[in-house]
């Protein structure tokens, strides 16, 4: 293979050849510059604090800790890999396919899968050079258009609701400020699907902007490792294309006008890609001002119909204020009715006792007057000298006589006075028992 050759043409050798590298290996050493005894444990008796290399709030076990292991020799088992990565901590995860030669294991945390990686990569096991690498994040999306305050915590609180997530990121800019894209890891595949196909079929939106996020399949390439020399497939056409070394076209060649129509090409491919990009930003400025006119009038719409709600719902409460006043007027006049019909059968019920009072003593009063007429009488016998049938003086005989009325004396009270008796009670003038009888009526 020839040298490199610098902008000047001269070669230039920017390492050791093979044969030098060769020769400054030791004896007992193998291909990578381990000696012999060391490559059976390469980790003997060194151990790591993982408590060093834990950020606070850091999630343990995730996908971005996951390293692929590969050109494992034939026949190697789980617990084999296991004792090699025992000094990186306890794995989550190990899976060997035997058949091809590759695995896969999960540390605690990235920053020990990276310490990891960078001592077993290239080191011998078994007669074997390991590659060891990070693993593919197969539950990684890449979110786009999404609104300007979207911070790291509503990404993930927004794109939880599809499953459990190890991590969200707004991407920024080298100032701080969003780009409009993010990335979001999921801990499964079949959340990732999940939000990937609900997204595409429906319009997700984050903000009250409605301008709705895209979600794809992260893309994901490595930038830390990249294409070593090592690794390339040298083939016909690579031994081909490398017939020359980096250098600049000189004009007037052949090389200079391809090189000059290519650049061309290019530029065409830049102006039409920024013309495109003006033409999509055109479009999105004028739906922006079309979405916020529109917005306007259906605010308008809104405030419409919420002030014809209301007043509905003001009519309907007069309404109902209208009736209930009516049912407390027609309540109070039947309350007043009730008062009324009361007090008129009261009225009605004492007339009729006063009236039933009144025909009671006149019933009465015949018997009333004929007793005090009686008792009158007996009085006046009584006072002239005995009841009639009974001896009234010493003469025995004059009991079988029948009794005469004695002839009454005048005077004030009477008009006789039974001869020979003692004088009656007196009364005054018209005081008879006729007149108290009289006077009882007009009372």
């Amino acid at each position: 293979m020839q040298g490199n050759w610098g902008p000047r043409g001269e070669q230039q050798n920017h390492g050791p050849s093979r044969h030098q590298m060769e020769s400054q290996k030791k004896p007992g050493d193998n291909s990578n510059g381990q000696h012999a005894d060391e490559q059976e444990s390469p980790n003997a008796g060194i151990t790591i604090d993982l408590q060093n290399f834990r950020k606070p709030g850091e999630k343990t076990y995730t996908q971005r800790s996951r390293l692929f292991v590969g050109n494992l020799p034939t026949g190697v088992t789980e617990a084999e890999v296991e004792k090699l990565f025992s000094k990186y901590g306890k794995a989550a995860e190990i899976f060997i396919n035997k058949d091809r030669g590759f695995g896969f294991i999960r540390l605690e945390t990235k920053t020990v899968a990276e310490i990891a990686k960078a001592e077993l990569d290239e080191t011998s096991f078994r007669g074997r050079q390991l590659r060891v690498r990070f693993a593919t994040h197969g539950a990684a999306l890449a979110v786009k258009n999404l609104p300007q305050f979207i911070s790291n915590e509503l990404l993930e609180e927004a794109f939880s609701f599809f499953g459990q997530i190890e991590r969200a990121i707004v991407i920024v800019d080298d100032r701080g400020r969003p780009t409009g894209k993010g990335i979001v890891e999921y801990t499964a595949k079949p959340a990732a699907r999940k939000a990937l196909d609900r997204c595409a079929d429906g319009a997700f939106l984050l903000t009250a902007f409605p301008r709705p996020v895209t979600v794809e399949p992260m893309e994901q390439f490595d930038e830390d490792e990249g294409l070593p020399e090592r690794i390339v497939n040298k083939n016909q056409v690579f031994h081909k294309e490398r017939e020359h070394p980096p250098r600049f076209a000189q004009p007037g060649t052949f090389e200079y006008e391809y090189a000059m129509r290519w650049k061309a090409l290019l530029e065409m491919e830049k102006q039409q890609y920024e013309q495109v990009d003006r033409n999509i930003k055109e479009a999105q400025e004028k739906l922006e001002q079309e979405m916020e006119a529109a917005r306007h009038e259906h605010q308008v719409v809104l405030m419409r119909q919420d002030l014809l709600r209301r007043q509905e719902e003001l009519r309907r409460m007069e309404e109902l204020h209208n009736q209930e006043m009516q049912k407390r007027k027609q309540m109070e006049l039947r309350q007043e009715e009730e008062h009324r019909r009361r007090e008129e059968e009261m009225r009605m019920h004492t007339e009729e006792r006063m009236r039933r009072q009144q025909e009671g003593f006149k019933g009465n009063f015949p018997g009333n007057e004929m007793r005090m007429h009686m008792q009158g009488q007996g009085m006046n016998r009584n006072l002239m000298g005995g009841v009639e049938g009974k001896p009234s003086g010493p003469n025995p005989g004059a009991a079988n006589m029948p009794a005469e009325n004695p002839p009454l004396m005048q005077g004030a009270g009477n008009d006789t006075m039974p001869v020979g008796g003692q004088p009656g009670f007196a009364r005054g003038p018209g005081q008879g028992p006729a007149d108290f009888a009289n006077k009882r009526r007009r009372f």
